[in-house]
């Protein structure tokens, strides 16, 4: 009965029935994280004697508004068509990331961008798109995730990016991958002799894999663990952003009136990229961020519910690789805000300064957006649902 109130009738254009079957849970958290990302970089820009808040927040909208072109296009598309072309865009992404260990720019100690005259390409955001498709697509057509051969198949298929984005370096793009992997593994039927194998290994694994940190990174965990350890060199960023979350208190002191990153406290190559939640929660406080958090829940959860009522198990495994992507991000850049993780460089979605990440981002909401209005039809037949016409398609 619910279901036939909400689903338009079929006299209605084509088109509406098309609109009518939208997530409108995702629409509404991604236009308020959008509005919240451009807000605070325009604010962000505000320094002592400095003021290019113009130029910051103007690029981020250039951004989104490639980026919104590019999620029109993508919802519009069968999401079936990224698993026939995975196997392309995995390979692609693998030569853009040799590519940029060659012929990459180098910024704040990291090649990790491809100068490309106006534009400034992170091959690494695309190799993770490149991974989730072939990954996918790879289990939906039969790889079994209980058999040995499966996981060294996955196993390389995630190790060659990790390997080519950890000599970037950009530790954590590259634990991205690896935290990919085990999601669709877990996904696909994992049985928990293999899963506590699994964790085993990584829990060996990772005290074993130190010595083999860049000198940054062993910064960087050494003053999450000791932060009196050097608080005014390694440690002071971190520090930084914790006392401007801390002073935010209830409802904040004000847009532009937060004091730590206006004054240069916090320094201004990160206050509207890796930190710039703690400028939101400065400025916010508590409220705001309360808001600002529960948007990035409503996105999650838009995501899973997608997976939940996808059509096949191609478009489940999307879906949850995406939900997994905006959760890692922002559960990380959060925690490392307030000084529950170490510091290692991941981007808020939708909210922190930087062009790939944010169109790759709203790619990944129109792949969902094309997941869900498909979410009544069988992955091996043509034929729709009779109850729904499918929607217009690419």
């Amino acid at each position: 009965m619910i279901e036939s109130i909400v689903t338009p009738p079929k006299i209605a254009p084509r088109w509406m029935r098309f609109v009518m079957r939208l997530d409108y849970l995702q629409i509404v958290s991604m236009l308020i994280l959008l509005a919240y990302g451009i807000t605070f970089i325009y604010g962000s820009g505000y320094q002592h004697e400095i003021n290019d808040s113009s130029i910051y927040w103007i690029r981020q909208l250039q951004w989104v508004g490639v980026g919104f072109g590019l999620w029109i296009f993508f919802t519009v598309l069968n999401y079936r068509y990224l698993g026939y072309f995975s196997p392309l865009l995995y390979a692609g992404s693998i030569v853009l990331l040799v590519v940029v260990l060659i012929w990459g720019t180098r910024y704040y100690g990291a090649t990790r961008w491809l100068d490309l005259g106006p534009i400034h390409l992170q091959p690494s955001e695309l190799a993770k798109f490149g991974f989730l498709a072939f990954a996918a697509w790879l289990f939906a057509v039969g790889l079994n995730p209980n058999k040995v051969m499966s996981w060294g198949i996955i196993g390389l298929l995630s190790a060659v990016p990790f390997y080519l984005i950890f000599v970037e370096p950009d530790l954590g793009t590259a634990l991205v991958i690896v935290f990919l992997a085990g999601v669709l593994l877990f996904a696909t039927g994992l049985k928990w002799r293999w899963l506590i194998l699994a964790l085993a290994l990584f829990c060996v694994a990772v005290p074993l894999s130190y010595q083999f940190l860049r000198p940054h990174h062993k910064a960087r965990i050494e003053a999450f663990l000791d932060p009196d350890i050097d608080p005014q060199g390694k440690g002071w960023t971190a520090r930084q952003a914790q006392l401007s979350v801390g002073s935010g208190g209830l409802a904040g002191k004000g847009f532009t009136k937060g004091t730590l990153h206006t004054l240069g406290y916090l320094p201004k190559t990160v206050s509207n990229s890796d930190f710039i939640f703690s400028v939101i929660a400065e400025e916010t406080g508590f409220i705001g961020c309360s808001i600002f958090i529960l948007c990035y829940f409503l996105l999650i959860t838009s995501a899973l519910r997608t997976a939940y009522v996808a059509p096949d198990m191609f478009g489940r495994l999307l879906a949850l690789g995406i939900a997994a992507i905006f959760f890692m991000h922002s559960l990380v850049n959060i925690g490392m805000n307030i000084r529950l993780f170490p510091i290692t460089g991941m981007p808020l979605p939708l909210v922190s300064y930087g062009g790939t990440f944010m169109v790759t981002c709203l790619v990944y909401l129109g792949i969902l957006q094309s997941i869900y209005v498909r979410r009544r039809h069988s992955l091996f037949s043509s034929v729709p649902d009779s109850t729904v016409d499918d929607p217009p398609t690419l």
